[in-house]
Order: structure tokens, then C-alpha cells, then sequence
């Protein structure tokens, strides 16, 4: 299993994703599931979720045309020409993947989740959620955020918080927060993670990082928060009914 987030935010995108495709006594696996592409016109990232097979069939496609029709112009994450045509070129991909291995298993062991995010130059930043049946949903100032993976123990965090004109400094935070939240309460999910941040109309990476144990600032921001927890539940005043 796995967790990915991702934020789409007035001033740009904070993407996160763990690196857990295992989990087990004595089955533990990393892959990393955040993939970017970013040539000199655009920053284009997608996160995956659910079977690793059906999930690299789709980045091998999406990224390389590996399984393309011969016989049709072969396109890729770098030569599409907007951010609503990569959503299609995902979406076909899962579908393609998914269907391909329908005959041999159950249909739920091969689903797929996919988060692709980033701007074009000359086009608008876009994010979208794309599903195993080749649907996909947009991302809104509405709905700046979407989760896929170990969705409900990061979600409360941002439901509160998370809006459209939040800061990316506070996205990062935001986004720390709601994986730190699942990392607690769940073993399928891992370290080490991902961290992309993108800062919209630049078409440059912001900030990249691998996140492990060892990162100072995320130890900072687990015991700060934890802490802030402890203080805040502590300050609540006491229930009346209990003399």
C-alpha cells in the first residue's frame, strides 16, 4: 500500500508520496511512486497507487510510449501539448494496463490510482485524479487537494486547513503533517518520501527532496506537532458532567 497527496494551490503544487509498495513481519519493499518530468517548457509529476505492475505499465507508457500502437504517433509526457491532454494520455495508459491483465486475476488486485499535477508553459497549472476505469476528476479552489493510497488518517488535517490560497511554505507543513498522521497509525505505509514542490508560471522545480529518519526538519516537524497535540488537548476545558 501507499500514500499520496497532492495540493493545488493559488501559488503551486506541494506533491508528497512514501516509497512502501510491502509491508510484512519479513516483507518490506520501497518503490519509489512519484515520477517528474521536466524539460526547459514544463514540470509534469504523477504519483501511483494500488499494483505496482499495472502502475509501471502506465509510467513506462506515459513517460517512454513503451506498448504504443505503431501504427499512431507516439506521445509523451514531454511532447503533450497541454496538461488536459496528459490526463487523457493517463488515463488511456491505466485503462490500457488494467485491461491487459483483466483475463488472469480478480479486477480490485489490479486497481490503480494516479495523481498527475504540473503546468505547461503557455498553459494553466492543472491537477487531476485519474481512476482505474480511465476516468479522471480536476482538481478546484474548492477542492485543492486530492489523496490516494492510506487516504484516512492524513485527511482530517487537511480538511481543516488545507485551502486554495494557502502558502506553499504551508502546504509543505500541511503536507509533513498528513503524512507523518499516516505514517503512525499505518505500517503499509513508509519511509522514505518524496517531496516535490513546484512554484506556478516558472516551469522549474522549487524544491526536491528525498525525505528518510534522518531529514532534521521533518523530525522538527513530527515532534513539534505532537507536542502542539498534547498542549492543545490539554487546554480544552474539562467536561461539565463529571464532578
Amino acid at each position: 500500500m501507499t500514500y499520496c497527496l497532492g495540493l493545488c494551490l493559488q501559488d503551486g503544487l506541494v506533491l508528497l508520496s512514501d516509497t512502501r509498495t510491502n509491508a510484512g513481519p519479513d516483507n518490506i519493499a520501497s518503490f519509489g511512486k512519484m515520477h517528474v518530468v521536466s524539460p526547459e517548457d514544463r514540470v509534469i509529476a504523477i504519483m501511483t497507487s494500488g499494483n505496482l505492475a499495472v502502475t509501471q505499465a502506465v509510467v513506462a507508457r506515459v513517460m517512454e510510449g513503451a506498448g504504443a500502437d505503431p501504427n499512431e504517433p507516439v506521445e509523451t509526457l514531454y511532447t503533450i501539448k497541454s496538461m488536459h491532454g496528459a490526463a487523457e494520455l493517463v488515463a488511456r495508459a491505466v485503462n490500457k494496463a488494467c485491461g491487459s491483465v483483466s483475463g488472469y486475476a480478480q479486477s480490485s488486485m489490479f486497481d490503480a490510482s494516479i495523481i498527475l499535477a504540473g503546468q505547461i508553459e503557455g498553459r494553466r497549472m492543472r491537477m487531476f485524479q485519474i481512476y482505474s476505469a480511465g476516468n479522471y476528476i480536476e482538481s478546484s479552489p474548492d477542492t485543492p487537494f486530492f489523496q490516494i493510497g492510506e487516504t484516512k488518517y492524513g485527511k482530517p488535517i487537511l480538511d481543516r486547513v488545507a485551502h486554495y490560497d494557502t502558502p506553499l511554505e504551508d502546504g509543505v507543513k500541511l503536507a509533513l503533517i498528513s503524512m507523518d498522521s499516516t505514517l503512525r497509525s499505518n505500517f503499509s505505509v513508509g519511509l522514505p518520501m518524496d517531496l516535490l514542490v513546484y512554484r506556478k508560471d516558472t516551469q522549474r522545480i522549487a524544491a526536491q527532496e528525498r525525505i528518510g529518519d534522518d531529514n532534521a526538519y521533518f523530525r522538527g516537524i513530527r515532534e513539534n506537532w505532537s507536542n502542539a497535540l498534547r498542549a492543545a488537548y490539554r487546554d480544552l476545558p474539562p467536561p461539565p458532567w463529571i464532578s
